[in-house]
């Protein structure tokens, strides 16, 4: 019934066929190929990038870049097939926790108008699927229970936060970062449940998750590669 809506098997994508190559991976050679080429790959951009401003510009460059793929699937193909609801509510929650820390944990900035930019598409892609292209939407493959996402993250951003004058937005600042962390392992468990994804959405995850790894080469380089 799923291969009807997420494609065929004929001309699989270069998505597909990592995905399936994976798969036949344990999963501890999974874990170990990706820190491996996590650890190359900050490694290499530490080398040659010489301005950290670099990797926040490129991050945003090419998470807006995965945007447009997908408005371009909702809008153009009406379709909604393939893309978790549920992480697009995860981005949701963690870019509403962020601006309310920006408020006073960062002066207003050109991040605060990104975010606010990007919290307007989420929700925007979150009415669509809801509404307008309800019956595209295969709630079944999309199964992870957004509680016990949430409140782990929450009861973590309780014990592990930034000492601030004003302890409210910095728990909200820990909450909002621990989100994003995970926000995108519903998707994943989507892909895991449909077992083939189809190109546009292999696209969109793609260039989200390039974004996240290169925010993530950005923070460990300036934590602890620069000193």
């Amino acid at each position: 019934m799923f291969c009807d809506t997420m494609g065929t098997k004929k001309g699989l994508s270069p998505m597909n066929v990592l995905i399936g190559w994976l798969s036949k991976r344990s999963k501890k050679v999974n874990i170990l190929l990706l820190i491996l080429l996590s650890l190359c790959a900050i490694v290499a951009l530490k080398f040659t990038v010489t301005n950290s401003d670099y990797f926040y510009l490129t991050s945003e460059a090419i998470h807006n870049a995965g945007t447009l793929i997908l408005f371009y699937k909702l809008f153009t193909q009406k379709n909604c097939s393939g893309v978790s609801l549920k992480t697009q509510e995860l981005m949701a929650s963690f870019l509403v926790a962020r601006l309310c820390s920006s408020i006073v944990l960062v002066d207003t900035s050109i991040h605060t108008v990104l975010d606010v930019t990007s919290l307007l598409s989420v929700l925007l892609v979150i009415w669509v699927i809801r509404f307008k292209l309800k019956s595209s939407y295969i709630k079944e493959l999309d199964t992870i229970r957004l509680p016990f996402v949430i409140v782990p993250c929450a009861v973590l951003a309780l014990v592990i936060r930034p000492i601030t004058h004003y302890r409210i937005y910095g728990i909200l600042w820990s909450f909002s970062a621990y989100i994003e962390a995970v926000s995108f392992l519903p998707q994943l468990r989507y892909m895991q449940n449909a077992k083939l994804i189809e190109p546009m959405t292999g696209k969109y995850v793609f260039a989200i998750g390039l974004s996240k790894f290169m925010g993530f080469a950005s923070w460990v380089i300036q934590k602890y590669i620069a000193k």
